[in-house]
């Protein structure tokens, strides 16, 4: 189907149409994707590169070429976000308390995961060094939004989580620098000019007066922020700084992910508002969808299958084999660092598991890679990063939840918040068959043991005088430990899932009528018939 066709006999030369169409057609169809995948347990980002596919001219070839090719600055937009996000866990309190440990963990984990990458493509599959060097490169990073999304849904805390968001954040750092340095290489071998170690070392120049320019951005948010603003106003600013430092990004052809990292560490140190986080991460989710279907889009599946320029063996191989070797290298590097940094058993053993996950950052560094090297060269390159990513995207989450699990951050009723109002009722009532023998609580003055009896009366309780004192005493313990027994159910129920009246909703017929009895107040006594005699008595009065 020739679809540009189709837009020129709708509309003519008029190209706004088939824009806003094809922005369309992304968000629906990665919506849609999404759909499916959420019942097979997937990740939204396998969503979203399998819908831009779909869509992209190897299948149904519904967004133009020219709308693609447009859209050249998403990569560095949605970078931006991603990056600022990551800056949130650079809090100098946690880098103070793991900082070196982190450090030592980082540098071993990403340099083994980048030497055996190098190892599998030049020594192995005997691709072309320069590009052997950016793809090992790329192997560093690792993806902070599946990483967060995993922690996020299980309410995982605790030492390896901090950890492990630390290493995360300083492993994109280190990455982006190793990239940074290698497409320079790559570009001038490409090029076919000499190798300069100067002009090689430019781009890890340039990136480090990118990080000074972000962490000064930063204050400035800072400063915008100091005053009262809506929220509406709150992220016009925090966009507009974004956008603008893309932008002198983009000016001197450097990536902004690490400045907006840096903006985003030195935001949160200098202001503590992870408010501002919160409200960038409902307005982003757009964003990021159109650059992941966008990378669908532009994924070339017939480069994947046909063995050429780039080694002997097809890029499908290759990205297996990428796939497979990035594993080992970051579970081995992350031991070795853990040991060598004297870090916990259980931080050394399960956090190699943690950093298998791939997606956003490395997909981000692959598009920037492939249009500043081009050709078939920038095409294999994307290829290999988004079919490995699919990949990744498949037991990247699992295998992040499972150490975990395995490290005891979280428990498995954690996930979902449960322990249920059932059992929250049912708690509260064997432990009042255990303050009275089993039977049933009776809080009339007669009562033998009163289950409110350790509990102080309140001063502003009413104690009456005269021979009946000791028993309203008696009856005001007893409604004081009918309404803690209350309280207790309530907020128990309360703190599971948030849900206010979550007795209502998981409460079984027997919990219910158990807590209605409890909750219902006293009933009136009711008053003694009299008898004949006392009638007759009293009207003879």
């Amino acid at each position: 189907m020739d679809i540009m066709a189709f837009y020129k006999g709708i509309a003519g030369t008029n190209t706004v149409p088939a824009t806003i169409l094809s922005i369309s057609i992304m968000l629906l169809a990665g919506f849609l994707i999404t759909r499916i995948t959420k019942k097979l347990h997937l990740p939204n980002v396998t969503a979203y590169i399998v819908a831009g596919i779909l869509i992209g001219p190897f299948c149904l070839n519904l967004i133009p070429d020219r709308f693609v090719t447009a859209t050249g600055f998403l990569p560095d937009i949605a970078l931006a976000f991603i990056a600022f996000g990551t800056g949130e866990f650079f809090k100098l309190e946690a880098l103070k308390k793991n900082g070196p440990k982190v450090f030592v963990i980082t540098i071993f984990e990403a340099l083994v995961a980048t030497v055996l990458v190098f190892g599998l493509c030049y020594g192995i599959f005997k691709m072309p060094l320069p590009f052997s060097i950016v793809l090992s490169a790329l192997a560093a990073a690792t993806a902070p939004a599946s990483t967060m999304m995993t922690i996020r849904q299980v309410k995982a805390k605790g030492e390896f989580v901090d950890t492990l968001l630390q290493v995360v954040a300083l492993d994109d750092m280190l990455g982006l620098i190793a990239y940074s340095v290698s497409i320079s290489i790559a570009t001038t071998s490409f090029a076919g000019r000499s190798f300069n170690l100067m002009g090689s070392l430019r781009p890890f120049f340039l990136n480090l007066g990118i990080l000074l320019l972000g962490g000064f951005f930063g204050f400035l948010l800072y400063l915008f922020m100091r005053n009262r603003h809506t929220t509406d106003n709150r992220l016009i600013i925090a966009i507009a700084t974004m956008f603008s430092f893309c932008g002198i990004s983009a000016i001197f052809e450097a990536s902004p992910l690490l400045g907006c990292m840096a903006m985003g560490a030195v935001y949160i140190n200098l202001s503590d508002d992870e408010g501002l986080f919160k409200q960038l991460n409902y307005f982003s989710p757009p964003i990021l969808l159109l650059f992941f279907v966008r990378s669908g889009i532009s994924f070339d599946l017939g480069a994947l299958f046909v063995s050429g320029t780039f080694g002997r063996y097809p890029l499908i191989l290759v990205s297996v084999g990428y796939f497979f070797v990035r594993i080992v290298g970051k579970y081995a590097g992350s031991f070795l660092g853990c040991l060598i940094s004297g870090s916990g058993v259980k931080v050394r053993n399960y956090l190699g598991l943690a950093l298998i996950p791939q997606a956003s950052v490395a997909i981000g560094l692959a598009e920037l890679g492939a249009r500043t090297i081009k050709g078939e060269a920038g095409n294999a390159l994307l290829a290999i990063i988004l079919a490995a990513s699919v990949l990744y995207e498949l037991i990247g989450p699992g295998t992040a939840k499972l150490a975990l699990y395995l490290s005891g951050s979280y428990e498995p009723d954690d996930e979902t918040g449960e322990i249920s109002g059932v059992d929250a009722a049912d708690d509260a009532e064997h432990e009042s068959e255990r303050d009275d023998g089993g039977e049933d609580i009776s809080f009339d003055k007669e009562s033998t043991e009163d289950p409110g009896d350790n509990i102080p009366v309140s001063d502003d309780v009413p104690i009456m005088t005269g021979p009946k004192k000791e028993a309203s005493s008696d009856k005001s313990k007893s409604k004081k430990s009918k309404k803690n027994k209350k309280d207790k159910v309530k907020k128990s129920a309360i703190k599971d899932d948030g849900f206010e009246n979550i007795e209502e909703k998981y409460f079984d017929e027997g919990a219910r009528e158990y807590y209605e009895n409890l909750t219902s107040p006293e009933p009136k006594k009711k008053k003694k018939k009299k008898s004949k005699k006392e009638k007759e008595k009293s009207k003879g009065k």
